[in-house]
């Protein structure tokens, strides 16, 4: 059975995030077992004493490239409260991904009109450009369900003139993905 190119576009881009899932999970699992369990006191103290700070890493991560995957921040919501102070936080920490992704693919959509950006689209995304136009869709898909940096992939799609109402309606995988991966960490972690 012979794929469509779309579909080989989101098969490949899929399985890469899901290698990089993979690695982040390796990493996570590294160093819980070599440095915080040796001394779990003292990594509890320095993260959990200042909420705060932990919220504004988050809501920058989220709306500058999307570096620090949001799995680290459920992680931290599991062990600073019950089961419903969890769910409320993995709740609000999709809503915040979901609201901050929309506002970098309007920033893209404001930068599409911009001279200046015809002008690097032109110059440096000949190539690419018409692939982006042509897989934005699935490019969304799969950011919002992958490590792939989520508000830099609104960025680019917002930048390649999708509509707002097309872009809403598949960035709901992002609340999914949150919805599944908080599930997941809650089990593994019950433990």
């Amino acid at each position: 059975m012979k794929l469509s190119s779309r579909m080989r576009f989101l098969l490949n881009n899929g399985l890469r995030g899901i290698l990089w899932l993979v690695v982040l999970l390796g990493i996570y699992f590294f160093v819980n077992e070599f440095f915080i369990s040796k001394a779990p006191d003292a990594w509890v103290e320095q993260f959990y004493a200042r909420p705060l700070i932990i919220y504004l890493i988050y809501f920058a991560s989220e709306f500058f490239f999307g570096i620090v995957p949001p799995e680290l921040f459920m992680i931290w919501a599991f062990n600073k409260g019950g089961v419903l102070s969890y769910t409320l936080t993995v709740a609000f920490l999709a809503i915040v991904s979901y609201v901050l992704g929309y506002v970098t693919f309007l920033i893209g959509k404001f930068i599409y009109k911009k001279t200046v950006f015809r002008y690097v689209r032109i110059k440096y995304l000949k190539k690419s450009w018409p692939q982006l136009r042509k897989y934005g869709i699935f490019l969304i898909i799969v950011a919002a369900l992958t490590p792939l940096p989520w508000s830099a992939v609104c960025l680019l799609v917002g930048s390649a003139g999708y509509p707002s109402g097309r872009f809403l309606r598949y960035a709901v995988f992002r609340l999914i993905r949150f919805a599944v991966y908080g599930f997941i960490i809650f089990q593994t972690h019950q433990l």
